[in-house]
């Protein structure tokens, strides 16, 4: 379990740096750094300006961040509610086993039922076998039958282009 010092909070714009070391250490653990284009600038603009796209909780050991959760709502039609999709949760690495994962999904579900959703949900990556034993040890369900799919860069620019005849 954690350390008494333990807490978890919100995510200020001064935490901006720590938010981008750790969401390019979870590229780094799950073989994707080459795919982290983010920056300071974006994080701000995205986390923080004037629409906020997006939300982070950080864990702290003794005052020290060691692990965050970043999140955002989406809805679902069939519950007419809306729900909390989980975009990254990360831990360092020498924290691990310590219950902050734990402490960060359960402050998300408080989170999602304070604000009335239906769900709260995310995507792992196959091959990660102990987040997925960790994820269904706390009752979370694969959702095996959906196929996720992305449309991304060029290929995005073509589909937002009107239908030439």
């Amino acid at each position: 379990m954690p350390a008494p010092a333990f807490t978890i909070r919100p995510a200020t714009p001064q935490d901006i740096p720590v938010i981008l070391r750790f969401i390019t250490e979870l590229a780094v653990y799950e073989k994707l750094r080459h795919e982290v284009v983010a920056t300071e600038a974006a994080l701000q603009h995205s986390l923080f300006g004037e629409r906020p796209y997006a939300e982070v909780v950080l864990a702290l050991e003794g005052g020290i961040p060691v692990g965050f959760a970043l999140f955002f709502h989406n809805y679902s039609t069939f519950l007419a509610q809306p729900g909390l999709y989980l975009e990254d949760l990360f831990v360092l690495p020498e924290h691990r086993g310590k219950g902050y994962g734990e402490a960060l999904l359960r402050y998300l579900a408080r989170l999602a039922v304070s604000r009335s959703c239906g769900r709260l949900e995310w995507s792992v990556l196959d091959w990660n076998e102990p987040a997925i034993s960790f994820y269904k040890k706390l009752g979370a369900i694969p959702m095996d039958e959906w196929t996720t799919f992305r449309v991304t860069g060029e290929h995005l620019k073509q589909l937002s282009e009107p239908e030439s005849d």
